[in-house]
């Protein structure tokens, strides 16, 4: 194949929910129909392995949520396909949000009894201002849930998106036995398998043919007849220009957990979806076929598997052709770097990588000084743009339990911070004691799982008194601070020291900024710097 072959056939995408809306059983039955599994739950290189795939932690396998993003791999109909599994839980939404750098394309989630919720819309917006096509997967329609019209409505005035549905239940709650497919016209009548662990075993056919009609209820089958109607009538037209450009969602109706309407969903989202899209650095525009290969780092994760122990970073490549040894510029330090240990990767499962090109996710290895955002090309006047910094709304003090483990406690928390599990604080006016910053508080159970089961450390957590921070402007200098009356608010450094205060909370740092309208106060260290 040519390289321009090479990087229309590449479609890099993440699938973002509201926590339980489904999304981990999606990603399982996604790898089930591409033929990377041969039973959800298992890799075919490990077939009594029933645990899911894209949770490889035991911390995840112990709480049953998502707490890192990982990446699976595989071929399907000459597709080759990057999906980027997120965690679900807003605690780890700076994760979600890193991936979502990297990603051509989404799969949002839907529970049907619940609509839009809080996370999802969150994730929904960060796409729209990456100018990122949604497909829309509504989930659980075996269960109990709202109207498909009703549904239809709410997502096209909350997120002010046209829809489309591609395709329509036939039936509801427990009647619920398939799909129709308003595009090519045909009805998908669905048997239920134990556990849903291997396909459904699907009818299909137009509504008229005799085996899909004796199967249909006579009730179902008017109220399907009826609801189609309406909406052929009434509904939008389907717009491939529109769905590219964020405009028109696709809106696939199924069950994820029982299988049904998971295939039309992959297969409609790989006929759709966009291949990978240029990118921005520094207000050039990179092509995904301009010959210089480039790539950026949007996630860094040490220990995957104990049986490597080693610090991978992720690059998603965003121009040129990969080779393995290819020598490349390190932007951020001007060093000269060569990929001799590039992966494949399938969850914690990796592969030795001898190529790839744009839209494709490397893991490499042997790479320990770099961070998160940084560049790696042939060509050194590309830098792409940074990764956004959140705001964390949590904060801890973080001990160390025992003394003659403080070598590998500091090793070990450094390696988190590279990570960007949580972000550090240091206090301007002194203190060894590490001062955390996290989005939610699960994220510091993970950095005392990790650095107990990683590192052989123990921790202890103390609770800091703030929820909220502010960054300072860079115009204000440290002694403006010396005389002045903080009430309760605390000043810090970030890693990259840059001034910024805790407050208890939002009406403290409202009240502070009001009394003090010559010290410029900002949500995140993007706004100073813009």
């Amino acid at each position: 194949m040519t390289t321009f072959e090479e990087i229309a056939r590449r479609r890099t995408f993440a699938i973002i929910s509201h926590p339980d809306a489904g999304k981990t059983t999606l990603t399982e039955k996604f790898l089930l129909y591409g033929g990377a599994l041969n039973l959800a739950g298992a890799v075919k290189s490990r077939k009594n392995q029933q645990a899911t795939t894209s949770d490889f932690m035991e911390l995840e396998k112990q709480r049953g949520i998502s707490v890192s993003s990982t990446v699976l791999q595989f071929e399907y109909r000459g597709r080759a396909i990057n999906l980027l599994d997120t965690p679900g839980h807003r605690d780890f939404s700076e994760d979600t949000y890193r991936v979502l750098t990297a990603v051509d394309a989404a799969v949002m989630v839907l529970d049907s009894a619940r609509g839009i919720q809080e996370q999802t819309l969150k994730l929904f917006q960060v796409c729209r201002r990456r100018g990122i096509p949604i497909f829309t997967f509504v989930n659980k329609c075996d269960r109990p849930g709202k109207n498909p019209i009703e549904l239809l409505d709410e997502i096209e005035k909350t997120l002010d998106l046209q829809v489309f549905p591609v395709t329509w239940p036939i039936g509801e709650g427990t009647d619920f036995h398939g799909v129709y497919d308003r595009l090519l016209q045909r009805a998908h009548w669905f048997e239920r398998v134990m556990g849903g662990a291997r396909r459904a075993p699907v009818t299909i056919g137009a509504l008229g043919d005799p085996a899909i009609r004796e199967k249909i209820p006579a009730s179902i089958y008017a109220q399907l007849c009826e609801d189609t109607e309406l909406i052929d009538v009434a509904g939008a037209r389907f717009s491939s220009d529109d769905v590219l450009a964020g405009k028109q969602t696709p809106v696939y109706f199924g069950s994820a957990i029982h299988n049904f309407g998971v295939q039309l969903l992959l297969d409609g989202f790989l006929e759709h979806a966009p291949p990978p899209r240029a990118r921005l650095a520094g207000g050039r525009e990179i092509k995904p076929d301009d010959a210089p290969f480039s790539a950026f780092i949007f996630k860094i994760q040490a220990n995957m598997d104990p049986r490597h122990r080693d610090r991978l970073a992720f690059l998603r490549i965003c121009s040129g052709k990969f080779t393995r040894d290819m020598q490349v510029t390190h932007c951020q330090s001007g060093k000269k770097v060569r990929l001799s240990f590039s992966h494949q990767l399938f969850g914690q499962e990796r592969e030795t990588a001898a190529e790839a090109w744009s839209g494709d996710i490397l893991g490499v290895t042997g790479l320990p000084d770099f961070g998160i955002g940084d560049t790696l090309t042939e060509d050194a006047t590309i830098n792409f743009d940074a990764i956004p910094v959140f705001a964390p709304e949590c904060f801890v003090f973080l001990h160390c339990a025992d003394t003659n483990g403080f070598k590998r406690f500091r090793a070990g928390l450094e390696q988190l911070l590279q990570e960007k599990v949580v972000q550090r604080f240091m206090p301007a006016d002194g203190g060894s004691v590490p001062l955390l910053g996290a989005v939610g508080p699960l994220q510091f159970d993970v950095v005392a799982y990790r650095l107990q089961t990683e590192y052989n450390v123990v921790i202890r957590l103390e609770n800091a008194p703030w929820s909220t921070i502010r960054w300072v402007s860079a115009d204000v200098p440290l002694e403006k601070f010396t005389d002045l009356f903080l009430g309760g608010a605390k000043l810090v450094f970030d890693a990259s020291q840059r001034l910024a205060l805790l407050f208890q909370n939002e009406w403290n740092a409202n009240y502070f900024a009001k009394e003090n309208p010559d010290i410029p106060l900002y949500a995140t260290p993007g706004d100073v710097a813009n």
